[in-house]
């Protein structure tokens, strides 16, 4: 009876070191720095995969910023370790591309006799290249403009109505900022930052202006367009125009920051930020769709979902799997929620998970709503090294160092320049 027992338990113990031996592993590289509120999202979202698929396991690595998830993927590619899937910037798909370094999902998708949902298309302007999709929007956004309702109130000024058009923005921001008894400047009327993704904040001033920044397939940028040189004469005025924007390079990270701390009323920041200002705010404040100069509209930004070149039919179609499973109606508007970015199935909006929380949060659609009206980002060939060049451009204008038209005209000749080998 005893060898039986011991038989029997060792057969169960062969059974589980088969079972492991077929499970498959996966690594989802995934851009921020610790694990913060979103990694935790994410880690949520892994378990409930890994419950629905416990065949495959999933092992979120964060790979810091945009940059670092970009660079930390490619030295993967090129050492022949690469994960099976990353979630990095949809304006780096010519980046990745041109490094050898994605599988369009169609060749993974028709392999394994899959499918995938239709996403909204303005989305997918960052994600397909010469009839391929190479990316799928997972973590998208728009630019939005935030203000403060009682700073308006105290104004004289409509609290539930936001600024039409650039100019109407720039009078209210004057009447907004604020000095103390010594004249010393307490509070800005708008903060649009200026580092970080100033060329992302940019192509939303030329995007109110009917323009554009690159053509559509990353080989030519129009840094030196008329308009863009409007766009960029008007942030300058704003700059220097009675303190109502701040005086310093204002940092990406400080300007929600700020508006948390009532010292600036109003800013311009990603929509991916709705939801953790939401829950931080002590007070009323309001959202809209950029002012434009007789225009709306918005660059989309963020990050793709992205399959690695380099790892096994196995991984790919386990990754697959995952992708299809994160961008279900159900999980999309999970991970929405849970962190402000835009929902990228439509078919999520009609969920009574994102129901329920538009009737508490009606804000949350404004982002999804502008994507009538976006255009796709910054995104060429060399991406990197050209938005470069064009934050260079940008912070030399706004310091004063040179004429608008001047530092864009500087930066489309080195764009010219790294576009090169691209012309025909």
């Amino acid at each position: 009876m005893l060898n039986l027992v011991r038989i029997f338990v060792l057969f169960i113990s062969c059974c589980g070191v088969a079972a492991n031996a077929r499970a498959i592993d996966l690594e989802l590289y995934f851009p921020v720095a610790v694990q913060g509120s979103i990694a935790t999202t994410l880690q949520t979202l892994i378990d409930q995969f890994e419950h629905d698929y416990p065949d495959i396991h999933v092992t979120p690595v964060y790979a810091g910023t945009y940059q670092d998830a970009l660079a930390k993927t490619l030295l993967a590619q090129k050492n022949g370790k690469p994960p099976a899937l990353a979630v990095l910037f949809a304006a780096d798909v010519y980046t990745l591309i041109d490094a050898h370094a994605i599988v369009p999902f169609e060749e993974v998708m028709t392999a394994n006799h899959a499918s995938l949902p239709a996403f909204f298309p303005a989305l997918m302007s960052n994600s397909r290249v010469a009839g391929k999709t190479w990316g799928i929007p997972f973590q998208r956004s728009t630019i939005l403009l935030y203000w403060n309702k009682a700073m308006f109130r105290e104004a004289g000024l409509d609290p539930d109505h936001a600024p039409q058009n650039w100019q109407e923005m720039t009078r209210i921001a004057q009447q907004l900022t604020r000095k103390n008894n010594k004249q010393q400047l307490i509070r800005h009327g708008i903060e649009i930052p200026a580092t970080g993704f100033a060329y992302w904040l940019l192509q939303g001033m030329v995007t109110g202006r009917g323009a554009r920044l690159m053509n559509d397939t990353g080989t030519q940028t129009y840094f030196d367009d008329p308009q863009v040189i409007a766009a960029l004469n008007d942030w300058v005025a704003l700059w220097q125009n009675g303190n109502a924007q701040p005086e310093k390079l204002t940092e990406w990270g400080d300007v929600s920051e700020d508006f948390l701390r009532h010292k600036t009323a109003m800013m311009w920041t990603t929509s991916g930020n709705l939801t953790r200002l939401q829950r931080r705010a002590k007070f009323d404040f309001g959202v809209a769709m950029l002012p434009g100069t007789g225009w709306h509209g918005s660059p989309t930004g963020g990050g793709n979902l992205y399959l690695l070149e380099g790892t096994s039919p196995e991984q790919q179609r386990a990754a697959l799997t995952l992708v299809q499973w994160l961008v279900s109606p159900q999980h999309t508007a999970q991970w929405s929620i849970a962190s402000g970015y835009i929902a990228v199935n439509p078919a999520a909006y009609q969920t009574e998970l994102m129901r329920a929380h538009l009737a508490k949060y009606p804000a949350a659609e404004l982002a999804k709503n502008q994507l009538e009206f976006a255009v796709p980002e910054l995104s060429t060939h060399f991406n990197q090294r050209v938005t470069r060049a064009l934050n260079d451009a940008i912070v030399s204008a706004l310091t004063g160092e040179q004429s608008a038209q001047s530092a864009l005209q500087q930066a489309q000749s080195r764009a010219v320049k790294i576009l090169l080998p691209y012309q025909r």
